[in-house]
């Protein structure tokens, strides 16, 4: 029986989308994410608050509370996640590439790295990076780029561009297209060759994962979809895993140890405490 016989009628369209209650694929939201069923180890599932399979050529987003450890992982070794933070709580703040590689003195993105935004403040670090390809210079795809490439670059096509993508994201949280800026790349290493050249080293592998901890509440978008010096002539970007779980004692663990890893870190993380202490400072004191 063809599916156009079964929905026909109100109520035969009710009932076979009632029929599809349960059903699961690969490339949907585990809902509620403690359903993952293969946690990070050490965590209990209770705490997973996002799990997700992004495919290539597709996007996700979510709202991530601060202590919130945030992991990616490339499947099958052509994923490439562009992504793109906002706080959530004042999303006229968000990331700012060129601070993100020029306060720390370092354009190559890796762990202790800060993921920073245009007020000096610390809205992730890298905590963790089995990879060592990513990218802070290039920038995700544009649909014209796309076009030129693989044909296509609209959201909806077979290649899709990262910035066509992050727009979709961005809207679905009340921004818009003038609120996508330049963002971080994961999983597809960039290097500046000795005469100044962006040159690809593409991706290490299947397997390889990052993990960034939440310093702020953020809005997260990732568009997992071709990196613009990809080499391949055909769209061939695979399969991205997103975990996130509640890990408000890492945070305090980086926190104590911050000046470790930099008097620029430092002075960050001390910005990003000021302003969250002062929105919470008054917190549980009776009025």
């Amino acid at each position: 029986m063809s599916s156009s016989s079964t929905t026909s009628t109100t109520a035969a369209a009710r009932a076979h989308a009632r029929a599809q209650a349960g059903t699961h694929t690969a490339a949907m939201p585990v809902v509620p994410a403690s359903q993952w069923p293969t946690p990070p180890a050490g965590v209990d599932a209770d705490r997973l608050t996002w799990a997700e399979t992004v495919p290539g050529g597709r996007y996700t987003s979510k709202v991530l509370d601060r202590g919130t450890r945030l992991r990616l992982t490339d499947i099958d070794g052509r994923a490439c996640a562009h992504l793109l933070l906002w706080r959530a709580d004042a999303p006229w703040e968000r990331l700012n590439t060129a601070d993100t590689v020029k306060v720390p003195w370092q354009a190559y993105l890796g762990t202790g790295h800060p993921l920073l935004d245009d007020q000096g403040r610390v809205l992730a670090t890298i905590v963790a990076d089995t990879s060592g390809h990513h990218d802070a210079l290039c920038g995700t795809t544009t649909r014209s780029q796309n076009e030129a490439r693989y044909g296509a670059g609209s959201a909806h096509s077979d290649s899709p561009a990262g910035r066509e993508l992050l727009v979709l994201a961005a809207l679905k949280h009340g921004l818009g297209p003038r609120d996508v800026g330049p963002g971080v790349s994961f999983f597809h290493g960039v290097r500046a060759d000795d005469a100044g050249q962006l040159v690809s080293t593409g991706s290490a592998g299947a397997g390889t994962a990052i993990e960034l901890l939440v310093h702020l509440p953020v809005i997260v978008a990732i568009a997992n979809t071709a990196h613009p010096l990809d080499e391949s002539p055909t769209f061939d970007t695979s399969d991205l895993e997103v975990l996130a779980w509640s890990a408000p004692a890492d945070l305090a663990d980086l926190a104590a140890r911050a000046e470790t890893i930099g008097p620029e870190y430092e002075r960050a993380h001390r910005n990003t405490e000021d302003v969250w202490t002062a929105m919470h400072l008054t917190e549980g004191v009776p009025a």
